[in-house]
């Protein structure tokens, strides 16, 4: 897929997945490395998650999962909400979660937990 098409197509999921507010702050990366946003853009959202093999939700399974194994919450959070964005239950996402704590222990599934307890109440 030639460059401006997976750009295009990494906007497009980002649209779906993610409110404006959270487009604008990845938009000012561009401020420091607009190289860097094209690779999140272009590569991350327009060519990984714009793969039709698996859905979105698929993948936000996985992405919620290893964000949690890596213990990367600040994104853990971004990528809740676009879970709840694009379908992903309250049920799902705590599953999920609790299927973490046999691999990654308590700590980080407690953390895990709470975020999500934060943006549950935000969603209501």
């Amino acid at each position: 897929m030639e460059n401006e098409k997976r750009h295009e197509s990494g906007l497009n999921v980002m649209e779906e997945l993610f409110s404006p507010e959270v487009r604008t702050v990845m938009a000012e990366m561009k401020d420091i490395s607009p190289d860097f946003y094209n690779m999140i853009v272009s590569f991350g959202f327009g060519e990984l998650y714009a793969r039709e093999a698996i859905s979105l939700k698929h993948r936000e399974y996985i992405t919620l999962t290893t964000l949690i194994t890596q213990g990367a919450f600040d994104q853990y959070r971004v990528h809740l909400q676009a879970a709840l964005n694009i379908g992903l239950t309250k049920e799902e996402i705590i599953e999920i979660i609790i299927q973490c704590v046999g691999y990654v222990g308590f700590p980080k599934a407690v953390q895990a937990m709470g975020i999500a307890k934060e943006v549950f109440e935000k969603n209501q």
